[in-house]
């Protein structure tokens, strides 16, 4: 009988489940090990927290001279920069350059950061700057500082890789669950498709909405994930790069199309782009959905997306 095998582990900071379903168990359970095997490794690859990583060679070379990598963290740059311009800079890995010295929404942070710093910092964020030789595989941040990170797009890729790692071996129904962020393929036991919830922003332990999925992703970015209170107002975790400040107006964020890494990476910048232009360009982009809640609780979709 088909059954779901789970697990749960923490990777890239992050909570991942992986589930697949099988008939057998110990079969099941060595394709989740496959799949939590391919985000280590991305993670290694990608993190900053290692000097080893290409990301912290490419960062430390900062202004001083192009750094050779993989073909791996190249195409994933590439297509990184291809999103700024889709979105005019409201995604930038470039982001890095804005430090814990601005914003580190934790308990020790009682009053906004001084207008001189937020200026400072943001002068450094601009996607632009990464400039790129296919030829070469180098990456090279021109000027002094700048930092790139993969916070916005790495945990999507992550679960995509993982999702086409578990797919290669033979698993033909699985979920891989990056901390909300789905990658969902095939059916459940019964045949039916998946069925995930929306989370509502003013009681993150509840779901305003459900939905039945398959062959899909599905990520959220919404104002509840990590913020501060100061002077009786939240500031939101989420940074506009243009200004270096939070974002206002829109609470949650729901993107939905083929690929993890994309709607991982298109989530946070239509909440920094807002409704109506956030919607626009969503639109305009094939296979792909969105559902908006604003500040004042009115929510907003896509074209394509019907309610009852």
């Amino acid at each position: 009988m088909r059954t779901t095998f789970k697990q749960t582990q923490k990777l890239m900071g992050n909570r991942f489940e992986l589930s697949v379903i099988a008939e057998d168990e110990a079969w099941a359970m060595a394709r989740i090990t496959d799949g939590v095997e391919e985000i280590r490794r991305i993670e290694r690859l990608l993190t900053t927290f290692s000097d080893d990583s290409e990301t912290a060679r490419v960062n430390r070379h900062a202004g001083e001279h192009p750094v050779a990598v993989s073909e791996e963290t190249f195409a994933l740059i590439e297509r990184s920069l291809r999103l700024s311009a889709l979105t005019q800079g409201a995604f930038d890995i470039t982001y890095g350059s804005v430090d814990k010295r601005l914003w580190n929404f934790d308990q020790t942070m009682t009053e906004l950061p001084d207008a001189a710093t937020v200026k400072q910092m943001v002068r450094l964020i601009n996607y632009r700057n990464v400039l790129l030789d296919r030829s070469a595989h180098t990456v090279f941040l021109k000027e002094p500082g700048m930092r790139i990170g993969f916070g916005g797009i790495g945990k999507g890729y992550a679960a995509e890789r993982a999702k086409q790692v578990m797919q290669a071996s033979g698993v033909t129904d699985g979920v891989v669950n990056a901390s909300g962020d789905l990658a969902v393929w095939g059916h459940q036991p019964d045949g039916k498709p998946f069925t995930i919830g929306i989370v509502n922003p003013n009681a993150v332990n509840h779901v305003f909405s459900t939905m039945e999925v398959t062959n899909m992703a599905v990520a959220t970015s919404g104002n509840y994930e990590k913020y501060v209170m100061i002077g009786g107002r939240r500031y939101s975790h989420t940074i506009n790069p243009r200004t270096g400040l939070p974002v206002t107006g829109v609470k949650s964020v729901t993107i939905l199309c083929p690929n993890a890494e994309l709607a991982d990476a298109m989530a946070t910048p239509v909440m920094i782009m807002g409704i109506r232009a956030g919607l626009d360009m969503i639109d305009q982009i094939r296979d792909m959905e969105a559902i908006l809640i604003d500040d004042n609780d009115h929510l907003f979709t896509s074209k394509n997306i019907h309610y009852a």
